[in-house]
């Protein structure tokens, strides 16, 4: 009997814009390994990854795409490639679970939501004939989720992903995670976490979970107990994760994150005024307090670990004299990296359905126009000012942020708060990172 022949791939938006510019800012398709862990042994798999060589087409009883928003387009033109040859193609993902009907227009079939709970049905009944249109996955528990297959992964990514948990229960009203993933914060147990972990060979590692502190006294009892353990079985590793603020909440959690290699934590700070963090449902960080942010700065510098702040320019009550000043309190405060992205509404989040209710998207010829929602680009309509007005200030912005000597002042000042070289090192690379984006946009002289 001959082998079946799966074909994975991950599609880049042709135009390299945004973060896939950088090769330190591009993170293997967790998603796509774990649905090649699922596949039974009696299947090939291969994955193409376009983050290193364009789509290629090769024998193939099945493909597999995923894609985010920003890459859907390209994803769709793969699938024409791959149907026009009798190929079937199968979709999933964020923006396919966001878009399904829109996907379906362009894939054979769809998968909704997480994968675990039928790609097995999927695969039956590919075999039998029967492929459905749509297949909607349900939200197990984290003892269910399987490590990916990471032996399929190209050599030339600089960090290693790893997920622990699923789902936020804050619901921003710019992010899609709580539709995808749903409400419920569910965690992998401990041991399965770190198993995996003394597999992968790569020094350097992203923890790609929303926030891997979690919420409640269980999840930081599992947070904690994960980092003891990864100083217990000697993983030599230097890492940065996600979090809300309330990482800053448990010093001695810090500490043992700083121990187990944590050189820095990514906050979504989004605004550094309360109106703006009201407008996007900023829970978690108006319940904490504008005046807290230098607090909770100084506890993660305490343990060791730089911050990245991200901060979002472009909120409906945003005035080119806002954005000034939230350009100024990135610089002056003591966030360690200044991520500047625009206020995008991707699919999936409240903010999209509400300007698409208003009719301010100023780019909403689909699927085409998803290229340019990648969060560098002023895709909507603003509020009180044209889009011109604001995005002549957005780039002078950009320009006091990334300028060499902030830089170096910036780095200066992560040596010296936090007292770790790693972390500074980190936090400077990061930087340079996002000045690159800015800079192949000519945003900076």
């Amino acid at each position: 009997m001959n082998r079946r022949r799966l074909l994975l791939v991950n599609p880049v938006n042709p135009a390299r814009s945004g973060f896939s510019l950088n090769r330190s800012s591009r993170f293997p398709p967790v998603g796509l390994g774990i649905v090649a862990a699922l596949t039974p042994p009696d299947w090939d798999v291969t994955l193409a990854d376009e983050n290193f060589a364009s789509f290629e087409l090769g024998d193939a009883d099945l493909v597999g795409i995923t894609a985010f928003t920003s890459a859907a387009n390209r994803a769709y033109e793969i699938a024409a490639t791959c149907r026009a040859r009798g190929i079937p193609v199968v979709m999933g993902g964020i923006h396919a679970s966001m878009r399904p009907d829109e996907a379906g227009q362009h894939v054979d079939a769809v998968v909704v939501g997480e994968a675990e709970s039928v790609w097995t049905q999927l695969l039956n009944d590919l075999s039998a004939g029967n492929l459905r249109r749509r297949y909607d996955g349900a939200w197990l528990g984290g003892e269910q989720f399987l490590p990916p297959r990471r032996d399929l992964y190209a050599d030339g990514y600089m960090f290693a992903s790893i997920q622990t948990s699923r789902g936020c229960p804050l619901d921003c009203d710019f992010c899609s995670v709580t539709a995808h993933n749903g409400r419920r914060y569910r965690r992998r147990p401990v041991e399965q976490v770190l198993d995996e972990l003394e597999t992968i060979s790569n020094e350097f590692l992203f923890f790609i979970d929303d926030n891997i502190i979690g919420y409640g006294t269980d999840s930081r009892q599992q947070a904690l107990a994960l980092f003891q353990g990864m100083v217990e079985r000697g993983l030599r590793k230097q890492w940065f994760c996600q979090a809300s603020v309330n990482v800053a909440d448990d010093q001695e959690v810090l500490e043992w994150a700083a121990q187990a290699g944590c050189r820095m934590i990514f906050l979504g700070i989004e605004a550094e005024d309360v109106d703006a963090l009201t407008e996007v449902n900023k829970r978690l960080n108006l319940k904490r307090g504008m005046d807290h942010y230098a607090t909770i700065f100084d506890r993660i510098h305490q343990a060791g670990i730089a911050v990245l702040g991200a901060f979002i320019f472009g909120m409906d009550g945003d005035t080119p004299e806002k954005l000034r000043h939230r350009a100024q309190y990135m610089i002056e405060s003591d966030v360690d990296v200044m991520q500047a992205t625009v206020m995008t509404p991707l699919p999936g989040t409240g903010l999209f359905q509400r300007l698409e209710r208003e009719n301010r998207l100023l780019f909403n010829h689909f699927p085409q126009d998803w290229s340019h929602y990648d969060l560098t680009q002023w895709v909507h309509q603003p509020v009180g000012h044209s889009r011109e007005e604001l995005w002549e200030v957005y780039l002078d912005c950009q320009k006091r942020i990334y300028d060499w000597d902030t830089l170096k002042r910036k780095a200066q000042r992560t040596l010296a708060t936090t007292g770790r070289w790693e972390a500074m090192e980190f936090a400077y690379r990061s930087n340079m990172s996002y000045r690159n984006i800015a800079e192949s946009q000519g945003n900076l002289s």
